[in-house]
């Protein structure tokens, strides 16, 4: 938990991205309750950036606002989260065409990114995989140039809950790391068609496998579950 106030900045953004982190890697569970009060002294701040923050995140769909109830955390939706990934597959598509050619910063950057993907997918690190891929995907898009794609891209990966599904494929890991080292590999060739469509089978892969696991009922939240 943050003890320190937080640097001013736009207070706003920095109280929700530490919630969203800690939503994220269970640190709330579903259902914990977020109170304005206990927040702004935690943050050292006012109420009103808190009040903000909290609006960003409903509209983000990780929490819900209930009259009488305050601000909860939301369970998952496997259902949103495979949708999630079925509109990520489109995104990244279009966004790899988009950025090529990449320059030796970002295609290092992604080198970097990979290695983290590997290593901790070997150790089954799922919290260190999730931050790893998602920084590897997100490169991509903002290499994009497009602002707005940006923007979307952002709230979508959120509902996509990365780090619940890892948690769940948690030994496949190895098997989606490898994926990204053709994607890379086109990328660094300067063939944006063939990295795109690399991405958006991934992407499409992962939308069957969240499918597969609402049929077979292994899981209704996996926040909960992790939770337990």
């Amino acid at each position: 938990m943050t003890e320190k106030p937080l640097v001013r900045r736009c207070m706003r953004d920095q109280v929700r991205d530490v919630l969203l982190e800690r939503i994220l890697e269970g640190t709330y569970a579903p259902g914990h309750r977020l109170i304005e009060l206990e927040l702004a002294a935690e943050f050292q701040i006012s109420q009103s950036p808190v009040r903000e923050a909290l609006r960003e995140l409903e509209a983000m769909g990780v929490v819900e606002s209930q009259r009488y109830c305050g601000t909860r955390v939301r369970a998952s939706d496997v259902r949103e989260m495979q949708e999630a990934y079925e509109l990520r597959a489109i995104l990244e598509q279009n966004c790899a065409q988009l950025a090529v050619p990449l320059s030796a910063q970002t295609l290092a950057a992604l080198e970097s990114d990979l290695q983290d993907m590997q290593m901790s997918a070997a150790m089954q690190d799922v919290m260190c995989y999730s931050q790893a891929a998602r920084s590897f995907h997100r490169h991509i898009v903002v290499e994009s140039g497009n602002r707005l794609i940006l923007q979307i891209w952002d709230n979508v990966q959120v509902r996509a809950r990365l780090p619940f599904v890892a948690h769940y494929l948690v030994e496949e890991l190895r098997e989606f790391a490898a994926v990204h080292e053709p994607i890379l590999r086109y990328l660094r060739n300067g063939d944006g068609v063939a990295a795109g469509d690399a991405l958006r089978a991934m992407m499409q892969g992962l939308s069957s496998r969240m499918a597969l696991l609402t049929t077979s009922h292994q899981v209704d939240s996996p926040e909960g579950e992790q939770a337990r």
